[in-house]
């Protein structure tokens, strides 16, 4: 078990290949109980305050050993897997979906993730290589959204089946139309990497390309915050903020 958690931990392939994924402390724990998640099992060095489903493994170990299966620098009590979602097919019709092309920081992914089940996202698309949602740095950083907003792992090709169907892809690109005056509503909106912004690929597909206004030597801003204000906007214009 300890072998088997450390490498869910370590390599994105092991999880795909094993279809779990490994998590850590006692507030991801609660989240994962509350939102029906598949907990496969426990390793806590303390004794849990609240009750798990009745088939979970549950084990019990020092906080040495807790430390030697984490791959995050500063491990807690609690270290549990879960079985990772089977993927679904993916309907755009109605809701504002975010997209992620080859966001490769796992804590950017992870903050995209958290912020977009704050603002009422349909669902977060991940495509181009964008790290793994699975990563325990993602997940941290995801605050336990991890169990409670739809993600889709998506291909370019996937992506240009559904723009083909009628979806509305919209490109966050510098220096086009202004973020305050676009319709966001019922669309996919698609934000690139800092270093390199949208793939050719994927800016090709967007049939309409929005900007955020900033100062003139600002050249760009860190992708989970683009999306942050991205989503925020299409909230804030949903709800008549």
């Amino acid at each position: 078990m300890c072998t088997h958690m450390k490498k869910l931990g370590a390599s994105r392939a092991y999880r795909d290949e094993c279809g779990e994924f490994l998590c850590d402390g006692l507030k991801l724990l609660e989240e994962a109980v509350t939102h029906g998640a598949d907990i496969t099992a426990v390793i806590a060095s303390t004794d849990l305050p609240f009750p798990l489903p009745l088939e979970t493994r549950v084990y019990h170990a020092g906080r040495d050993l807790i430390d030697s299966i984490s791959s995050l620098k500063n491990a807690q009590n609690i270290l549990f897997s879960c079985r990772i979602p089977k993927k679904t097919g993916f309907l755009c019709a109605d809701g504002t979906h975010i997209l992620l092309d080859g966001v490769q920081d796992p804590g950017n992914v992870g903050t995209v993730i958290r912020t977009a089940n704050a603002f009422g996202i349909s669902a977060v698309i991940l495509t181009n290589s964008c790290a793994d949602p699975y990563n325990p740095k993602t997940i941290r950083a995801s605050m336990g959204a991890i169990f409670r907003q739809r993600i889709c792992n998506m291909s370019v090709a996937e992506l240009a089946t559904i723009v083909e169907s009628g979806a509305r892809l919209i490109g966050a690109a510098f220096g086009v139309n202004d973020i305050r005056e676009a319709n966001l509503k019922n669309a996919i909106i698609a934000v690139g990497s800092e270093g390199r912004g949208l793939s050719d690929e994927v800016l090709a597909l967007c049939r309409e390309k929005i900007t955020i206004p900033m100062t003139p030597e600002c050249e760009s801003l860190n992708a989970a915050t683009a999306a942050a204000i991205i989503m925020w906007e299409n909230y804030r214009t949903a709800s008549n903020i």
